[in-house]
């Protein structure tokens, strides 16, 4: 079947982005769709209500009706194409066909025509700089001076749960190691107390000052990891970011698609090791910001409130009773009136927050999952999980998207299941995606 494609204009598109029937792709970088003037045009962002689909993504096995499908493309739907150029296009044509569409239609004015013209909207991340791409980071290492950089002290940080070969296998040039160990007790898993939050950034040379970027490796799939529970990925790079700016690191940046995005554009790992300089005063009592760490009582009346939600980040299986998720906690079951923010599979993968590639899940495709269990941005938010990192990730997000009041429910299931005068509910129902 010969696939029929036809240009439309601006004033096409603009009647378009109106229509419920119209599929918008971006075709470009997930950071240009986020945010980020990638070729330096004068404004940054994506048409609104359009899907990100990189060109990038062509190389993981994807079936693409499937995926267009996910993304909203239903019977009487059409799909258009925009992207920065027309050899990007002429990319994604070759393998589009796969998807079993007759017609598709292509905008190839966006870099020319729409960013070039204020009156057109532009949509994008609220905090989009925030996560940062490999070219980024690549420029601040290589240069010091990277877009929109102001020249103050910064640190990278390869962040692992207690596995020093896995900063030693290979780490970004220039990265210092970061055990998540140091930044919460294994008791309990709940952040550290203040003092001690306090030596260890000063020991890595954080100060709240320092713009810190976090990274981890990437996740093995599912069942297929050779080191359980070590490999902790790009999780321990949330866990680690949540953590510091709850004690006052007021630049906390994400490399968006952890070390893979890295070693995925080209650039080589190193393993000589870094030694941080330590210094003495971190500028500001920890925590500074204690609104982003909710305890058990505070969860308490978040779940009394009809504006806050408490929303568990774990997967259907854990939320229902099946399993706890973790070898280290007994108990099944979601705390009663919790709303279900589905993380995916199980108690260590975030499928249903991330895209192929690793790179954090379009913002406005999480929002649209977490409308649906009454997750909105007029509330008060906490997120939980197990014991924490998990719901780190999902406060990243709702953060990052500018969401004034949420914060990690740190003690999570681990701590709620332990006191026997809290209840406990198995269910087969939660929304979410």
């Amino acid at each position: 079947m010969k696939l029929t494609i036809t240009e439309v204009s601006t004033r096409d598109m603009q009647s378009m982005m109106q229509d419920p029937k119209e599929l918008i792709v971006d075709i470009r970088p997930v950071s240009a769709y986020n945010g980020w003037t990638l070729r330096q045009e004068p404004r940054g962002g994506h048409i609104p209500g359009a899907v990100s689909f990189p060109i990038s993504w062509t190389r993981y096995r994807l079936e693409l009706h499937d995926f267009f499908k996910a993304k909203g493309l239903s019977p009487g739907h059409s799909v258009t194409l925009y992207g920065y150029d027309e050899k990007d296009m002429e990319k994604m044509l070759e393998v589009v066909g796969s998807a079993g569409l007759e017609e598709l239609k292509v905008y190839p004015h966006f870099l020319e025509e729409w960013v070039n013209n204020p009156d057109l909207p532009l949509a994008r991340l609220d905090r989009y700089e925030k996560l940062v791409y490999p070219e980024w980071l690549h420029t601040l290492i290589s240069r010091g001076i990277p877009p929109g950089w102001d020249g103050r002290p910064w640190v990278i940080c390869h962040a692992h749960y207690d596995n020093d070969t896995d900063y030693e296998e290979g780490h970004i040039p220039g990265a210092i190691s970061l055990n998540t160990l140091d930044l919460e007790s294994p008791e309990d898993w709940n952040v550290r107390e203040p003092g001690e939050l306090r030596e260890a950034l000063l020991k890595r040379g954080i100060t709240k000052d320092t713009m810190v970027i976090l990274y981890g490796r990437f996740s093995y799939p599912r069942n297929e990891d050779p080191f359980p529970g070590k490999r902790a990925g790009q999780l321990a790079a949330m866990r680690s970011a949540a953590v510091l700016m709850y004690a006052g690191v007021e630049d906390v940046r994400i490399l968006n698609g952890s070390i893979l995005a890295w070693e995925t554009a080209g650039y080589e790992l190193s393993t000589v090791p870094v030694v941080p300089k330590p210094l003495e005063d971190f500028g500001v009592n920890i925590p500074a910001h204690p609104e982003y760490i909710t305890d058990m009582e505070k969860a308490k009346e978040l779940l009394a409130s009809p504006g806050g939600e408490l929303v568990c980040v774990r997967s259907r299986n854990e939320y229902t009773g099946k399993v706890s998720g973790y070898n280290y906690i007994d108990k099944t079951g979601h705390i009663p009136g919790a709303v279900f923010g589905n993380c995916g599979s199980d108690a260590y993968h975030m499928e249903n927050y991330r895209n192929p590639d690793l790179t954090m899940r379009s913002y406005e495709e999480v929002a649209a999952n977490w409308a649906k269990a009454g997750i909105v941005p007029e509330k008060e938010l906490a997120f939980y999980c197990g014991t924490g990192w998990r719901g780190s990730e999902a406060f990243l997000n709702a953060w990052l998207m500018g969401w004034p009041r949420v914060s990690v429910y740190d003690g999570g299931w681990m701590e709620w299941s332990s006191d026997p005068e809290n209840p406990i509910e198995k269910e087969e129902e939660g929304g979410g995606d």
